[in-house]
């Protein structure tokens, strides 16, 4: 069994959750800024293609407004439930030491089944984006279109950044679990993972609720 130091400061706080606080903190300035730029550039784009409204382009065709609500309503979906995932792979790595009898227990007990659903809710999602993505940039709508696609671009690819990040973390401590196993001693080290994917599906919450649900 591997052995951990940990250091409190004088919150009486692990110092690896402060810093991950105070990380989390700045990474919300940091999209509080992006959202705001989108919400100031709202409805100034002169030309199409727009989020909500119809628009024509050169020839005159008229094309529906370029959001795709379903497909973006169930990437929303898949990401919440990684969240859930996640709740589920901290709590067996807190009650690694428990006896598990029976086999809800055993699947509710397995961090490694956890770890690894919340990365492949993850891959779920960055996969639902890239196709929305990809169609966007077929029917018209680039990073250069617009103001619009400009400010959309740069926000959920933004944050479609951090879920990346965060879902080669979970890699990484899935990875650590299978070689060696993670334990109760690892509580700190997968709490301070969760507090961050938590916070990227909160982010999302924002962004599906300003951009693709409010006109």
């Amino acid at each position: 069994m591997s052995t951990t130091t940990t250091h409190y400061t004088s919150t009486g706080l692990d110092n690896r959750k402060i810093a991950i606080w105070a990380f989390i903190g700045s990474e919300c300035m940091l999209f509080v800024s992006l959202i705001s730029t989108y919400l100031v550039y709202k409805g100034r784009s002169i030309t199409g293609p727009f989020p909500h409204e119809p628009f024509k382009d050169g020839a005159g065709v008229v094309h529906p407004a370029i959001l795709n609500i379903p497909v973006t309503s169930a990437s929303t979906f898949i990401l919440l439930m990684s969240s859930l995932a996640m709740v589920l792979a901290l709590a067996a790595v807190q009650n690694k030491h428990l006896p598990k009898h029976t086999l809800g227990d055993r699947i509710l007990g397995s961090s490694k089944l956890w770890l690894a659903m919340t990365a492949l809710l993850g891959v779920g999602f960055l996969g639902c984006q890239a196709f929305e993505f990809t169609s966007f940039v077929h029917e018209g709508l680039t990073i250069r279109t617009n103001l619009f696609g400009s400010s959309f671009f740069t926000l959920t690819g933004f944050h479609g950044a951090h879920v990346t990040a965060g879902v080669i973390w979970l890699l990484t401590l899935l990875m650590i679990d299978v070689k060696r196993g993670l334990g109760p001693e690892d509580t700190v080290s997968v709490d301070i993972a969760a507090l961050y994917w938590h916070f990227v599906d909160v982010v999302w919450i924002a962004i599906f609720t300003l951009v693709y649900l409010i006109r």
